[in-house]
C-alpha cells in the first residue's frame, strides 16, 4: 500500500519485459508483414506527441516495446511519468531501425495511452480533494494482466495503491461476513489465519462500524454511505481507526466526501473505466 511520489517507482524490470513480450507476441506473431516493405537495414527517427492535456504514464513499457525489437534504439524523453503534459507536446524522440519503429509503434502507444488515461483520471480526483486529508485509492478492478502497470499509473497521477492482490492485505466484505457468521467472527478468523497482515473491513451501517472497530480492524471501509452518514461515522470512529469510502463516488461528489473528514476514498473507475489519451507517432522528415 504505497503512496505517490514525484517520480513513482515502476514495477520490476522483469515485469515490464514480460508485459511487453506478451504484447509483442500477440501483435507481431510470426512477423510484421507490412514492415517487410521497408529495407531491413533502414534507419529512421520519429516522435510521439499528445493531442490533449494529460498526465504521462507508461514510458518504461513504451521504451521496452522498441528496445525488444531494436536493442540499439535511442529514445530521448522530453517529459517523464507523472508530468502534466499540454496538448501538442512532444513526449519523446526516437531513433532506430525503421522496421522496429513501425512494428513497435502501436504497442508502445497502447501502453502509453492506456496508462496515461489512468494517471490523468487519477490526477483529476486528487486535484478535487486537494486541501483535505483524504487520499485517493485504487482497487483490484484492473485490466487482467496489467494490474501492476495500472497501479503504477495511479501513483503517477498522485493517487495511492490499495492492496495489490488477495495476498498482501485482508479485505473482509459482506460475503466473508455472511460465511463467518458476523463481523467480529470474520475479523477474528482472518487474524488467526494471517496474523500481522493489514486488515480492512467493509461495513454497511454505523452499528457494523462499531463492531469492526471493537474487533480490531486496521481500517474500515464505509460502503454506500450518504454524506450525512459519513459525518456520523467520522464522529463515531473519533480517530480510533482510519476510514475509507467506496461506492457511488464520482468527480462531482468526491469533494463533499473528502470534506466529511474520512481518510481514504477508493475508486474503481480509475482503472476500470479507462479512456485512453489521444497520442500519435510520426516519422520525422528527412
Amino acid at each position: 500500500m504505497s503512496g505517490a511520489g514525484s517520480r513513482p517507482t515502476p514495477p520490476p524490470p522483469e515485469t515490464i519485459r514480460a508485459d511487453v513480450a506478451r504484447t509483442l507476441a500477440e501483435d507481431i506473431g510470426t512477423g510484421d508483414v507490412t514492415a517487410a516493405l521497408i529495407a531491413p537495414d533502414a534507419r529512421a527517427s520519429a516522435h510521439i506527441v499528445s493531442r490533449e492535456d494529460a498526465v504521462l504514464a507508461g514510458a518504461p513499457w513504451a521504451e521496452e516495446c522498441f528496445r525488444q525489437l531494436d536493442p540499439d534504439v535511442r529514445i530521448d524523453w522530453r517529459h517523464h511519468d507523472g508530468d502534466r503534459i499540454a496538448a501538442d507536446s512532444v513526449l519523446c524522440g526516437i531513433e532506430g531501425n525503421a522496421r522496429a519503429l513501425v512494428a513497435g509503434e502501436r504497442n508502445a502507444l497502447n501502453f502509453l495511452q492506456t496508462l496515461s488515461g489512468t494517471a490523468t483520471t487519477t490526477r483529476r480526483y486528487v486535484d478535487v480533494v486537494a486541501g483535505t486529508r483524504a487520499k485517493i485509492l485504487d482497487t483490484r478492478k484492473t485490466i487482467p494482466g496489467l494490474r501492476l502497470a495500472q497501479k503504477y499509473a495511479v501513483r503517477c497521477g498522485g493517487g495511492h495503491n490499495h492492496r495489490i492482490g488477495l495476498y498482501d492485505a485482508i479485505l473482509v466484505k459482506e460475503n466473508h461476513v455472511a460465511a463467518a457468521g458476523g463481523i467480529a467472527q470474520a475479523i477474528h478468523a482472518a487474524r488467526a489465519a494471517s496474523p500481522g497482515v493489514f486488515l480492512d473491513c467493509e461495513v454497511e451501517s454505523l452499528d457494523e462500524l462499531s463492531d469492526a472497530i471493537a474487533a480490531g480492524a486496521d481500517r474500515v471501509l464505509l460502503d454506500e454511505f450518504s454524506d450525512a452518514m459519513l459525518r456520523d461515522a467520522v464522529a463515531l470512529a473519533a480517530g480510533r481507526v482510519p476510514l475509507e469510502v467506496s461506492g457511488s463516488v464520482n468527480l462531482e461528489r468526491v469533494r463533499a466526501i473528502a470534506e466529511t473528514g474520512v481518510d481514504c476514498v477508493s475508486i474503481g473507475a480509475l482503472t476500470k473505466h479507462v479512456r485512453a489519451v489521444d497520442l500519435s507517432m510520426r516519422f520525422d522528415e528527412n
